[in-house]
């Protein structure tokens, strides 16, 4: 399973949550869950945040040879999993890339509907990437029955913002996201 992770200038939230994916990966010993991530208006070529990789490297991640790059609609195409950190991403991903709309959500909207799963839609196959396409599947099948304001779907952009509101953004991250990596890989969260 492939994840993209989308915010504005990729070197605060989507960096974080792509290599706290990696870290998971890593963790559990799968080459199957891979991810990456790209920014709307990315500061291409710049490290992560000096804020965002002491949170990253507080669960477990490391942010070496991270540079921020820009979103193009080819790295939609080729994910089984996009998460946004806001609705203004999302609906930017789906303008450049209307086929990915499925596999489409804000970071928060998937995990609240991850929670509204009944056990008989969570997924049930033994490979990564099989769970991945089931959990997405059944995302998408359930997206409507969860409707949240903005605050409940965006992640705050921490960008210049004070230490304590990059690890407040750093637990929402986790928060939101190893439910959904625990998911689609069938295993307990090893990093926190």
């Amino acid at each position: 399973m492939h994840v993209l992770f989308v915010c504005t200038g990729n070197i605060c939230r989507s960096p974080l949550a792509e290599r706290l994916t990696v870290a998971f990966a890593t963790e559990i010993g799968t080459a199957e869950l891979t991810a990456e991530s790209a920014g709307v208006g990315a500061l291409v070529g710049r490290w992560m945040d000096d804020d965002a990789a002491r949170v990253l490297a507080g669960l477990g991640g490391s942010d070496e040879g991270f540079r921020a790059r820009a979103f193009t609609p080819a790295l939609a195409e080729r994910a089984d999993l996009v998460l946004t950190m806001e609705r203004g991403h999302r609906a930017i991903v789906l303008e450049q890339a209307p086929r990915a709309l499925r596999r489409t959500f804000t970071l928060r909207e998937a995990a609240a509907v991850l929670d509204l799963l009944p056990a008989a839609e969570l997924p049930t196959a033994s490979s990564v990437h099989e769970r991945g396409v089931q959990l997405v599947a059944a995302l998408a099948r359930r997206r409507n029955q969860w409707r949240g304001s903005t605050g409940a779907t965006d992640v705050h952009d921490p960008y210049r913002r004070s230490a304590v509101v990059h690890d407040e953004v750093g637990q929402d991250v986790a928060r939101a996201l190893l439910p959904l990596l625990e998911e689609a890989t069938g295993t307990r969260t090893p990093v926190r």
